[in-house]
């Protein structure tokens, strides 16, 4: 998942000033220490920065030894959006107040409404926001005329669920917590109700909202787990892996990797036990042991270890055929591009991008971690290759 935050810098600002004055530090010691530089720790000071990176919070962390959550806790303050607001209202009314339009021309079936969500989950991983908004409102109107019968609230649940996910990658967040709050009491068994747990802690980390994303994670996942992992269903194991992936990625982010460490182990015990990589089928995410190693890489780029990650990448490609393009396959390329960047091979780093961009160019385009692997590039270079002004145009950097 992307390295930074959705949240104003205000609050984050004074913080961040009172905590470096009680550890006896100018902002020229703490840059010096944490290699963020003195012009953005002025300017997150100063509320000025726009939305910093998870990263550059966590450098400033370890160096002022508190958790980075101290640092980058939500604010209340409103945050920018993406995409129009207006276009997102109708889905957001949908999901605030439920009810069986009387509009509906046809009376819609589970298999109809089945088939509804797949097409819209197709328009979601195609990044086709504007699509999608006018869909999902329909979608979720005849998931609630379906009844209260089991096949029809998980259908509804997994409507739900999908819709809240869509809302938090568009940053439509209270109309995602809610989406993901009815899913959840329309969860019929723990399966799916872990699902959802895993998209809720996204949604509190993309917020910075650290702490409560590792709590909650961790909590469910104690619950979850397998009393005997050796009898446990490759479903109840991926729902148990996913939430120790969503702990372990909020606690390396927070700077206790000592947690992290040991909830990726467990995961990877998991992926292990499942013995093959499952597809989507009903969950909004694959799963599988290649998944665990992808996390494991991004573990190694937010603990500014690109060597280890780049080692490890390697021997996955060299090990497996070509992931599918999909968000978290795309997502572990970007880390892959972030390792050589920082290890200032930008050639190898460009070809990661335009390979992405040749498979995924929609998604691409939505990315702010590759504007600032990219921004990177850039601002270290002399002259720029055609290549890099090809991909500045796709990604929409500033030049």
């Amino acid at each position: 998942m992307p390295d930074h935050t959705d949240m104003p810098t205000e609050g984050i600002g004074a913080r961040l000033r009172e905590t470096r004055k009680r550890r006896g530090l100018s902002q020229k010691g703490l840059a010096a220490s944490s290699g963020v530089s003195v012009a953005t720790i002025r300017s997150i000071e100063q509320g000025t920065s726009g939305a910093p990176r998870m990263g550059t919070f966590r450098k400033l962390a370890v160096v002022l030894r508190v958790p980075t959550s101290k640092l980058a806790a939500r604010q209340e303050d409103p945050v920018p959006q993406l995409g129009s607001g207006d276009a997102w209202r109708p889905v957001q009314r949908a999901v605030e107040q439920p009810h069986i339009s009387d509009l509906l021309l046809d009376e819609p079936t589970v298999a109809s409404v089945e088939e509804d969500l797949q097409a819209a989950r197709t328009t979601y991983f195609a990044d086709d926001h504007a699509a999608l908004a006018a869909d999902l409102p329909g979608l979720l109107r005849n998931a609630e005329a379906l009844g209260d019968e089991n096949a029809a609230r998980e259908l509804r649940a997994r409507t739900l669920h999908f819709t809240g996910a869509a809302l938090t990658q568009v940053r439509q967040w209270d109309a995602a917590d809610m989406a993901l709050e009815r899913a959840l009491d329309e969860a019929p068994d723990s399966a799916t109700a872990a699902g959802v747990i895993t998209t809720r802690c996204w949604l509190l980390m993309r917020r910075g909202m650290l702490a409560e994303a590792r709590e909650l994670a961790t909590r469910w996942a104690d619950d979850l787990e397998p009393r005997r992992v050796s009898r446990a269903t490759p479903d109840d194991l991926a729902a148990w892996g996913w939430l120790l992936l969503h702990a372990a990625a909020a606690a390396v982010r927070d700077n206790r990797e000592g947690e992290a460490a040991t909830a990726i182990r467990m995961a990877k015990g998991a992926a292990v036990m499942t013995g093959r990589e499952l597809g989507y089928g009903r969950r909004m995410n694959r799963w599988g042991p290649l998944v665990v190693a992808h996390k494991q890489v991004e573990t190694h780029i937010i603990l500014d270890q690109p060597d280890k990650a780049l080692h490890l990448a390697e021997g996955l490609r060299k090990k497996r055929k070509a992931p599918p393009s999909d968000g978290n396959s795309n997502r572990h390329r970007l880390d892959v591009a972030s390792a050589h960047t920082t290890l200032r091979q930008y050639g190898e780093a460009v070809d990661v991008l335009l390979d992405v961009h040749a498979t995924a160019p929609s998604w691409l385009a939505n990315q702010r971690y590759a504007r600032d692997i990219l921004g990177d590039i850039v601002a270290k270079r002399r002259t720029l290759t055609p290549e890099m002004r090809q991909l500045a145009d796709a990604i929409g950097l500033p030049m």
